[in-house]
C-alpha cells in the first residue's frame, strides 16, 4: 500500500483549482508532512495543527476514506 502522500500526489496539477487541488498542492509543499505515512490517526493529528485551510480537515476526512477503498 503506498502512502497517502503518494494517493494525493493525483490531484496536483488539475486543472480545477478545487479543495483537492490546494490540499495536494500544500502538502507537496510542506516539507514537514508526513509523507511515509499510511495511518489516519498520524495524518489527521497533523492536519489539526497546521491545516492550511478551514475546511482542510474535513476533506482530508473524504480523501482518506477513498485512499482506503482503493488501496486495500
Amino acid at each position: 500500500m503506498r502512502s497517502f502522500y503518494h494517493y494525493m500526489m493525483r490531484y496536483r496539477g488539475n486543472k480545477k483549482n478545487n479543495e483537492e487541488k490546494q490540499l495536494a498542492e500544500w502538502m507537496f509543499d510542506d516539507h514537514s508532512f508526513p509523507k511515509q505515512a499510511k495511518s489516519y490517526d498520524e495524518i489527521s493529528s497533523y492536519l489539526e495543527w497546521n491545516a492550511p485551510f478551514p475546511s482542510a480537515l474535513s476533506v482530508f476526512d473524504q480523501l482518506y476514506d477513498q485512499y482506503k477503498i482503493e488501496e486495500e
